[in-house]
Formats: structure tokens, C-alpha cells, sequence
């Protein structure tokens, strides 16, 4: 991992329960709390959370790049994200994400679902998830499929 581009450094004290996420350059600082959903009081970010957005950030920025490299126009994109936490056998969790991704600029269906589809094979968050995680697309409402 020598070849880094970049690498974001964070400390988190305390776990996702009780805890503190920071940032070593300070521009995060966040209580981390259980959700009420899994028994806890709320009222701090959790890891699901920080993943959906890491997600969608990434994936529009990607999406993003790839239209303007075709001519087309895709700033105006939006990703609503999902990080899931899903119950299995033995009181386990797997995780899952759902991307919906809306493309106001870009009205033609096809022409959509080409470029989010490319977009999930680039995106580094898609090719860490990829094998290991369901992961769920939708373009302007319709669900994209492989």
C-alpha cells in the first residue's frame, strides 16, 4: 500500500455505543451512538451511516466524471444511500447498501443505466463491496440490473 494516493486517518475511543470518531487533520470530530433501532439511546452518527455516506459521495463524484468524459452533463446527480445491517444466524449482522441514484440531466433511460452501470464497476466503494456485500442500484426509479 505504499502507492497510496491518499489516506484518511481517523481514532475512534469508545466504540459505536458510546464513543468518538475523529479525524487526525480535525475536519471530523463526531459522538458515535447506538441507533435506537439496535437498542441504543441515538443521538450520535454510527458506522452505517459514515459508510452510506462515503458511498453515494464517492459514487457521484465517479458518475460524475465518467458523463463529463462523454460529453454529457451529470453534477446535478444525487445518490440517496442505504447501509443496512441485516440479522443472520447466531445474532450476527451482514451488511447491504442501496444506491438511488437520480440523474435529472440525463433523461434518456438507456443512456442512464450505461453510465450508472459503468460508474458501479469504477467506484472504489463498488469494487470493495463487489463479492462481498448485496448491493442494490436504481437509476431514475428503475432498478439497474448486471
Amino acid at each position: 500500500m505504499t502507492d497510496a494516493k491518499y489516506t484518511a486517518e481517523a481514532r475512534v475511543t469508545g466504540g459505536r455505543a458510546h464513543g468518538r470518531a475523529r479525524t487526525t487533520d480535525g475536519e471530523i470530530d463526531l459522538a458515535l451512538r447506538l441507533p435506537k433501532e439496535l437498542g441504543g439511546a441515538g443521538g450520535g452518527a454510527n458506522p452505517e451511516q459514515l459508510f452510506a455516506i462515503g458511498y453515494a459521495a464517492c459514487f457521484q463524484t465517479v458518475l460524475a466524471g465518467l458523463a463529463k468524459r462523454e460529453g454529457l452533463d451529470a453534477e446535478d446527480a444525487v445518490i440517496d444511500a442505504k447501509a443496512m445491517l441485516i440479522p443472520i444466524e447466531g445474532g450476527r449482522f451482514k451488511l447491504g447498501a442501496e444506491l438511488a441514484v437520480t440523474l435529472p440531466s440525463i433523461q434518456d433511460a438507456s443512456q442512464a443505466a450505461r453510465l450508472t452501470h459503468t460508474a458501479h464497476q469504477v467506484c472504489p466503494y463498488s469494487n470493495a463491496t463487489r463479492g462481498n456485500i448485496d448491493v442494490a442500484i436504481s437509476v431514475n426509479g428503475v432498478p439497474l440490473t448486471d
